[in-house]
């Protein structure tokens, strides 16, 4: 493709060119600082990043699709894609090539360079959101990837990421996310007790997502099914249909006595049978999903 979006004569066929070393050298954090720019690989991800990019340039907005590049048979198998990258810089590229300039062992047809989407905390909070994921010093970027994933699925406001968590720009975490990177905001290096305390300041309730929490996150939807029923109940503990920001906490550790502290109660995810513990990601989506659905209209 052209700069157009419409096919060129001969494809990028060489893997040592200039072009491909420095896209490629996005792989790495140093060059993703230093440009303020990551890779979207695979169809679905630059699909999202494409429409994305598209939204904003109707809004007035700077797009943020930088290039895209694809193998001819991955635009005949996804025409679309083609369609969705119109006026952006865009080519055609061996597989040979998109091999050298992408983070997998096996690229999937096509990748696109884009620019970083992080927003202030402010921008966040000013929005008056109901749903917070808050990300503590998680490492892992597969991990991450995957609670973004969940709390867009979830329908929540936004995703933060405290300082010392993974670089959510990570090739990796990009592609867990599954192209939900490109539909919800997220913040970056946050200061938990900060974020915490603005959360107070306009009404968003706290909760730690601890699997030895003596809240049980059951109880809580008990309750707020009750409020649904009209039903007359005891003193509830915590209204889980208010606006919300879950902390949850790194993959060996959870939260640190200081983060728990911080939150208005410790929630626990319930375990019934004999397994020691819910992994992050699945922890997160039950206690996200728990908020979600609580949120909706009777």
């Amino acid at each position: 493709m052209n700069e157009t979006g419409r096919p060129q004569d001969l494809p990028l066929s060489n893997p040592r060119a200039d072009r491909v070393r420095k896209v490629a050298q996005l792989a790495g954090r140093p060059a993703r600082l230093k440009r303020r720019e990551f890779l979207a690989e695979g169809p679905q991800a630059v699909r999202e990043a494409l429409i994305l990019h598209q939204k904003r340039l109707a809004a007035g907005a700077p797009g943020i699709v930088y290039e895209v590049y694809a193998s001819e048979s991955c635009l005949d198998r996804h025409p679309d894609l083609e369609t969705l990258a119109e006026g952006t810089t865009a080519f055609l590229a061996t597989d040979e090539v998109l091999a050298a300039m992408a983070d997998t062992v096996t690229p999937q047809g096509v990748l696109a360079v884009c620019g970083f989407l992080d927003v202030g905390l402010d921008r966040v909070l000013d929005a008056g959101p109901k749903l917070i994921a808050v990300l503590c010093e998680v490492r892992d970027p597969g991990n991450a990837g995957t609670v973004l994933r969940a709390a867009d699925a979830a329908g929540a406001d936004a995703v933060v990421l405290t300082a010392s968590s993974v670089d959510i720009y990570n090739p990796k975490a990009v592609r867990s996310t599954a192209g939900s990177l490109f539909h919800l905001p997220i913040v970056l290096g946050a200061d938990v007790t900060e974020l915490v305390a603005r959360c107070k300041e306009r009404g968003i309730g706290v909760l730690a997502a601890d699997g030895y929490g003596p809240l049980n996150l059951d109880r809580l939807q008990d309750e707020n099914a009750s409020r649904r029923l009209g039903v007359p109940a005891a003193e509830s503990a915590y209204a889980l249909e208010g606006p919300t920001a879950w902390l949850f906490g790194n993959e060996a550790q959870g939260l640190s006595e200081d983060e728990s502290a911080l939150a208005d109660h410790r929630v626990a995810v319930p375990v019934y049978g004999q397994a020691e513990s819910l992994n992050l990601g699945t922890a997160a989506t039950v206690c996200l999903y728990a908020s979600a659905r609580a949120q909706q209209a009777p």
